[in-house]
């Protein structure tokens, strides 16, 4: 159905959507949990705004403190699903032939939105800090900053994936910058998809492990909340295992997973951790290199899709390889922090992004040139060379040396020459002659109005028509 509202009607409704739509999902649905949580476990509601507030900054990043004991490691899902409804907001808002003042705008709204959100719960904090003396309000500048980074990366995708292209003519930049999203995208995509499959059999394998971890809780709520929570920290585990599958490392406190060596140590009680491997390692795990290799493939057949010449190939490869690294060392950046008495839990920064980089430049070269992607420049057609008057060889005539030349004074040496023919004249063809026009009609004199005669109507005057038949 045609929407007949005015226009500065739909899009002051489109900002609003951008401003508080998804914060005001994920409250609602944080609210709804938190509730249901409390009335499960038979508590008061004191500190339930307190609670709410604490867990929607927890879904920006943004570390809770408790008693002293900061969660810095917090479940990537939320997060991913809150950017994911960022960019999906703006994108629906933002026409892709609208003015670059109307897009500003909607960044504008996309950022403001949350950013009073995040000033009102930490207000709430701080209010219920002063009855709960075990929560801690947290960093002003964490906060906003965390909510300023998830929104503003949100915002960016859904309005770049409708002004891109445009934007990227405005700047004059090359339009190949537009497919390394795509196959830094593709890259991302298998690199994660392959490491989750890779975590789900090593789940599989480790099945004895997950059931004793299940087994620290005997209530069926405490086994459905560790559930939800596997389920929350599920892109975490999956992170790590990508940083294992590049020849990078994870670490959870002391102990440390890589391909080549494990060192084992106290991992926390949730589920999804009996995917990390035990000493000693089989060979099975040096197997993950392929992932990576496969994850490389991928981004350069993307890459080769449009065949470019060696200079432009290799630059649009590179750009997708650092976009794709980038990406991933956010990701490894979000999903780590400090846990209580565990300490670090992450993946090590230094070869993380490096490695992923490595597979994908080096993969992605190989694939690139065995899929034809790049294309030879054609070969420029040299000038042809000015063409210079040639030279005029004079052979040794002795019979031209001996013939006198003509006297000038003598008329007889100067009519020796025949006259030269003259064109003939060309014939003119005579110019048409105009055909003669009949006569116009005889001009009766006016008539005397004075003269009686001349009013008088005769027989002669009457033009009779053609005899009856």
């Amino acid at each position: 159905m045609e929407d007949k509202r005015p226009v500065g009607a739909r899009q002051a409704r489109d900002l609003v959507r951008v401003a508080f739509g998804p914060s005001l999902v994920a409250l609602i649905v944080i609210a709804a949990v938190t509730l249901l949580q409390l009335v499960i476990a038979n508590s008061d509601m004191t500190g339930t705004l307190g609670a709410i507030a604490s867990m929607w900054l927890a879904v920006h990043q943004v570390p809770i403190s408790i008693a002293g004991h900061q969660l810095a490691v917090l479940p990537l899902l939320p997060v991913l699903l809150m950017a994911w409804g960022t960019a999906r907001t703006t994108a629906r808002a933002t026409s892709p032939r609208a003015s670059w003042f109307v897009t500003r705008w909607i960044v504008a709204s996309a950022l403001g939105g949350p950013m009073l959100f995040a000033a009102i719960a930490l207000a709430v904090i701080h209010d219920a800090s002063s009855v709960i003396t075990e929560l801690q309000t947290p960093s002003a500048l964490r906060a906003f900053s965390g909510v300023l980074a998830v929104h503003g990366i949100g915002a960016v995708i859904g309005v770049g994936s409708q002004v891109g292209w445009r934007a990227l003519r405005a700047l004059r930049l090359p339009l190949w910058l537009g497919d390394t999203v795509r196959a830094a995208t593709a890259g991302l995509l298998a690199l994660l998809g392959l490491s989750g499959a890779v975590t789900a059999v090593s789940l599989v394998v480790h099945w004895g492990t997950m059931h004793e971890l299940y087994a620290v809780t005997d209530s069926l709520f405490g086994q459905l909340s560790l559930t939800l929570l596997s389920a929350l920290y599920v892109p975490n585990v999956i992170i790590g295992t990508s940083a294992v599958a590049v020849g990078s490392s994870a670490h959870i406190g002391f102990a440390t997973f890589s391909s080549f060596t494990v060192f084992g140590g106290d991992i926390p009680a949730l589920p999804i951790l009996a995917a990390v491997p035990t000493p000693p390692l089989g060979p099975v795990w040096v197997a993950l290199l392929i992932v990576g290799a496969a994850s490389g493939v991928a981004l350069g057949q993307q890459c080769a899709s449009r065949p470019l010449p060696w200079p432009a190939a290799m630059a649009k490869l590179a750009v997708a390889s650092l976009l794709a690294a980038v990406t991933m060392v956010v990701l490894g950046y979000a999903g780590g922090g400090r846990l209580g008495n565990f300490g670090e839990i992450g993946v090590d920064q230094s070869t993380f992004g490096p490695g992923v980089f490595f597979w994908f430049f080096v993969i992605g070269t190989v694939t690139v040139v065995m899929s034809g992607g790049v294309r030879r420049r054609p070969k420029r057609v040299k000038p042809p060379e000015p063409v210079l008057a040639e030279e005029v060889d004079f052979e040794d005539n002795d019979e031209a040396l001996t013939t006198p030349l003509p006297d000038l004074d003598n008329e007889a040496d100067l009519t020796d020459e025949p006259e030269p023919a003259l064109d003939p004249e060309p014939e003119v063809e005579p110019e048409p002659q105009p055909v003669p026009s009949a006569p116009p009609p005889p001009v009766r004199p006016a008539p005397n109005l004075e003269d009686v005669e001349d009013l008088m109507i005769v027989d002669d005057d009457i033009e009779t028509g053609p005899p009856e038949r």
